[in-house]
C-alpha cells in the first residue's frame, strides 16, 4: 500500500517542495529591494518538475578533510536558480521589480494552496473509499 500511496502523492510533494521553495526565493527577493547589487533570481517551475532525476533530498556531502566545513544542506535546487533579466535596471545595480516580485509571490501563493486543495480533496477519495462497506 505505501508504494501506491507514494505514486499518487509523490508528485504533488515534489510540487509543493518546489513551490515551497520559489516562495522562499521570491520572498528573499522582496526582502532585498533595495540591496544595492542585489540581483533577482527565481526558478523555473515547469523544468524542476520535468527533470525526471531530479530529487529533492539534499545531497549527502563527503567530509575528506577535518578542516571543511559541514554543509548547511542547501537545498539540490538551488542548481535550477536563475537571474532575473530587469525590465528596467536600476542606479544601484539592483534588479529586483517590486511589483513583479509580488505578483509572482502571490501567483506561486496561490498555486502552492490549489495543490493543497488537490491533494485533500484526494485523500477525501481515499477516505470515503476505504470507509464504505
Amino acid at each position: 500500500m505505501a508504494g501506491g500511496i507514494n505514486n499518487a502523492f509523490g508528485f504533488f510533494e515534489q510540487a509543493l517542495n518546489v513551490r515551497a521553495y520559489r516562495q522562499q526565493v521570491l520572498a528573499s527577493n522582496l526582502a532585498n529591494a533595495d540591496t544595492p547589487n542585489y540581483k533577482a533570481q527565481d526558478i523555473d517551475f515547469h523544468s524542476i518538475l520535468q527533470n525526471k532525476s531530479m530529487t529533492l533530498q539534499a545531497p549527502a556531502l563527503e567530509v575528506t578533510n577535518a578542516r571543511h566545513l559541514q554543509g548547511k544542506g542547501d537545498s539540490p535546487l538551488d542548481s535550477f536558480l536563475k537571474y532575473r533579466v530587469p525590465d528596467q535596471p536600476s542606479i544601484d545595480g539592483n534588479t529586483v521589480d517590486v511589483e513583479s516580485e509580488n505578483a509572482q509571490f502571490a501567483d506561486n501563493a496561490i498555486h502552492y494552496e490549489a495543490n493543497l486543495t488537490f491533494i485533500n480533496g484526494k485523500i477525501r477519495t481515499y477516505l470515503a473509499a476505504l470507509q464504505s462497506p
